[in-house]
């Protein structure tokens, strides 16, 4: 059985795993970074970490990198609007060099929608859509059952269209992209405005009795708590979520959806308003065929194990 690496590479924590054929982890571990850190520390903490099974999985013989931002087709991060270190960072090639093996590097959205293709909730579907709603908005488009990269590698940047110029602005500088409507950040400044208008009780109560640090998880634990005043935070905002799909799914007509990321943790209380929502802004809804709205099946591991499914292929090459 084919056994390789899987790293999920974000600005707070590197994930790294040791991950069969099937999509099973066998073993696991992760170490924390920061948003400031140099590619060069980042690389230096994937290194330790894969250095850290080579006793115990001799046999795992490449690996596959996720990672936020731009990245090429050569493996190299050329930009990451949440993270300073990803500029022009030639990722691929300082972990071959260190490591002596086999490398891929792809974005964390693209590794995440190959692992639910292979293993997940895309599985069997010949055209979908993987959305990942974290700190950003990430993206994976799955066509004729692959994965598409686009000209350079940068496809599926789907946080960053525009849907209002006058809009917030954005991580990434400019303002209205999606990303700064309808992220967990976003749902975090949406909770922040309810407080400072004094109708967040519940939220502001999470948050340590300190409305200046709400965040969506807060937001979030309050709507599942039924919480009113959370319930219609999360209303708004998934009107926000659905505006983006809908756009999204009048161009690339997918058979399905599939929502990653740590919001997916809210079950129906965020599902059920944007798929209502999502039927409103669709074009023709009543006249087409439905498209599933799915949360992910390997959540916050998608990315790890949709890289480690990338490596295999190295390997099998």
């Amino acid at each position: 059985m084919t056994v390789t690496f899987g790293i999920d590479l974000g600005g707070t924590n590197v994930r790294c795993g040791v991950i069969d054929e099937s999509g099973t982890i066998l073993a696991e571990r992760r170490e924390g970074t920061h948003c400031d850190a140099s590619w060069q520390e980042m690389v230096a903490v994937m290194v330790k970490l894969v250095q850290g099974f080579a006793d115990e999985y001799p046999d795992a013989r490449a690996v596959g990198v996720g990672a936020a931002g731009l990245v090429t087709r050569e493996g190299e991060i050329v930009y990451a609007p949440n993270i300073s270190g990803f500029r022009n960072a030639p990722i691929r090639e300082a972990l071959t060099r260190e490591l002596d093996r086999p490398v891929v590097v792809d974005n964390d959205a693209n590794a995440a929608a190959h692992g639910e293709l292979l293993h997940g909730a895309a599985r069997g579907a010949n055209y979908a859509l993987v959305v990942t709603l974290g700190t950003g908005i990430g993206g994976g488009i799955i066509a004729r059952g692959r994965v598409i990269r686009g000209a350079h590698g940068f496809a599926a940047e789907i946080g960053h269209f525009q849907i209002d110029p006058d809009g917030p602005m954005c991580a990434c500088g400019e303002r209205g992209h999606w990303e700064a409507f309808a992220s967990g950040s976003a749902l975090g400044r949406m909770g922040r405005e309810r407080a400072a208008a004094g109708r967040a009780a519940k939220i502001v109560a999470l948050a340590g009795d300190a409305a200046e640090a709400v965040t969506g998880v807060h937001v979030g634990d309050a709507a599942q708590a039924g919480d009113p005043d959370a319930l219609e935070v999360i209303t708004a905002y998934a009107g926000l979520v659905a505006v983006g799909l809908a756009g999204l799914a009048n161009i690339l007509d997918p058979d399905r959806i599939v929502i990653s990321g740590g919001l997916v943790e809210l079950g129906d209380t965020l599902f059920a308003p944007v798929r209502a929502a999502f039927a409103g802004d669709i074009e023709g809804y009543e006249y087409r065929p439905a498209i599933d709205i799915v949360p992910a099946q390997l959540g916050e591991q998608a990315g790890m194990i949709g890289a480690a499914a990338l490596a295999r292929e190295l390997v099998d090459e």
